[in-house]
């Protein structure tokens, strides 16, 4: 089994690369296609803020960036649970919040026009698929989001043609996405090279159940990138699971991982930020060997009311982590947000998400916990 080496000792990453947006890496064909430019450009020469250099330590070991995440997004469901104007605006109200250079979300539907083989028969019951128009991509793109994870139990509501035109759909907008079985995409933010992968516990993701095949591939994504981010689609659903405990969650029959196992395994392979998405509601945050987990940021978008919004179900938010290249974390936050009467994000002035986040986690992780201001600040525990 493989020994996590103590954080004082884990090498970090720095390798050559070939500069550009993204690196999508196919495991099993072992080869990568560079896009031509770069999607974020490398600060100024002298740091970030193009003031002129001065001596001292090397700019790299000052360099901090920002990488924000939202759980589930669905935009509406065709034909006729869309969002009015055409969904304009819908990300209007956290469009600020969500800021970063890094902006990432987990789209939980397929862009997709009807392809025929929706999963849902006409005599289905607890059947649940959705689809929006392929140009809701604009939304995305307009909301200031960059990468899309695909890696959840909705990607193939309408088979592999619906998730090819999703990939489409965002790549059509300069959106990058990720979860695809063997994926690793790459992107380069201010210079910093950072590798996000998807997991869930389907066929057309990474898998979330066979850790020791996950960690292969948090494994290599460490030495294509500077920062490894980890998405992952895992735990029961439900507003009454919002408790982390150790074992393997099921649903509906559906062996949803184990959690604490996964997120932990993660961290000890490589990954500096494991971001959690699929019980539908928020659940706590701890550090593991000095990296942030978060383990559900819970519903953030169902437009048209695709999804229950009710009570604790409609309550999600935005996580903004800022980390050296070498994963070192340097400062965070949760910025509270809730759908609305019709499923659209929210900012909540009354930061019910946040209050939620911190009781779980006081529950749930008493020693390794994140701790939580007033305002949504996140910094590391306290010594033991």
């Amino acid at each position: 089994m493989y020994a996590a080496a103590p954080l004082a000792s884990r090498s970090r990453r720095r390798v050559p690369l070939v500069f550009g947006a993204v690196l999508t890496v196919l495991l099993a064909a072992g080869c990568a296609e560079p896009a031509a430019t770069p999607l974020w450009q490398p600060p100024a020469a002298g740091g970030a803020s193009g003031s002129p250099a001065t001596s001292g330590p090397p700019a790299e070991a000052e360099q901090v960036i920002s990488l924000s995440a939202t759980g589930d997004i669905l935009m509406g469901n065709v034909p006729n649970r869309l969002p009015a104007n055409g969904g304009k605006g819908f990300f209007e109200s956290v469009t600020e919040a969500l800021e970063a250079d890094l902006v990432m979300g987990n789209l939980e539907e397929p862009l997709t026009v009807d392809t025929g083989t929706g999963k849902c028969g006409p005599n289905s019951t607890r059947c649940f698929q959705f689809r929006a128009p392929p140009e809701y991509a604009a939304h995305l793109r307009d909301a200031g989001f960059h990468l899309l994870n695909m890696a959840n139990n909705h990607g193939y509501d309408y088979g592999p043609k619906g998730y090819t035109n999703t990939q489409e759909a965002l790549e059509k907008y300069d959106l990058e996405h990720t979860g695809a079985p063997d994926q690793i995409t790459v992107v380069d933010v201010k210079g910093v090279k950072v590798a996000v992968a998807g997991f869930s516990s389907y066929v057309w993701s990474n898998s979330l159940v066979d850790i020791d095949a996950a960690e292969k591939v948090v494994k290599k994504a460490a030495t294509l990138a500077d920062l490894v981010v980890v998405q992952v689609h895992m735990g029961a659903e439900g507003a009454a699971m919002t408790r982390v405990k150790p074992g393997t969650e099921m649903f509906l029959g559906e062996n949803r991982g184990d959690p604490i196992r996964f997120s932990r395994r993660m961290v000890e392979a490589g990954a500096d930020l494991v971001v959690g998405h699929g019980p539908h509601v928020l659940r706590g945050m701890e550090f593991h060997q000095g990296r942030l987990i978060a383990y559900s940021l819970g519903n953030f978008a169902g437009g048209g009311n695709t999804l229950n919004n009710s009570g604790r179900l409609g309550w999600g938010g935005v996580l903004k982590v800022s980390l050296k290249p070498d994963g070192t974390f340097v400062e965070g936050e949760f910025v509270s947000t809730y759908m609305n009467g019709t499923g659209k994000p929210t900012m909540d002035p009354d930061d019910r998400g946040l209050g939620l986040a911190r009781e779980l986690t006081r529950l749930d992780f008493p020693k390794t916990g994140a701790r939580f201001s007033d305002t949504g600040s996140i910094t590391t525990p306290r010594p033991a």
